[in-house]
């Protein structure tokens, strides 16, 4: 990965100082290909993958889903709340805090949502008719 400071280096010598790209990629010992792509490139500075943190919640998240899951088939008078899972969560040694809780709870949630509406589309398939020609034909041959 390249960083920002050699960035400013290949833009600076190529556009200010008129070095060709095989020289850049020469003094700096890295492909030419490499150099050509950040010049044409409008990014101002290189991407980085985004940063992936740990939560004391990642070891519960299984357990959590599945509450969750279970939780989703029982009518609403049945389910357990957040804060109750919350609490069983505690009683099994987690030490964070209901707003990561709660905030997985919704991520849950959204991610339920978005399978149950992605399934809905691609179940989603015109009736064929079985009727040659379709149902217009048949109809007009009745007449």
């Amino acid at each position: 990965m390249i960083d920002v400071a050699l960035l400013g280096i290949i833009r600076r010598w190529y556009i200010r100082d008129h070095i060709s790209i095989r020289g850049i990629a020469r003094r700096l010992d890295i492909s030419r290909n490499t150099v050509r792509r950040y010049i044409r490139s409008e990014a101002i500075e290189p991407s980085c993958p985004d940063r992936q943190s740990s939560s004391s919640l990642d070891e519960f998240a299984p357990r959590l889903s599945a509450w969750l899951s279970s939780e989703a088939v029982k009518s609403q008078k049945q389910r357990r709340t957040l804060k109750q899972m919350f609490l069983d969560l505690r009683e099994l040694g987690y030490e964070g805090s209901y707003d990561r809780v709660a905030a997985f709870g919704r991520q849950w949630k959204v991610g339920q949502m978005e399978r149950v509406n992605s399934a809905s589309k691609s179940t989603n398939h015109p009736i064929s008719s079985p009727f040659p020609g379709g149902i217009q034909k048949a109809i007009s041959r009745r007449r």
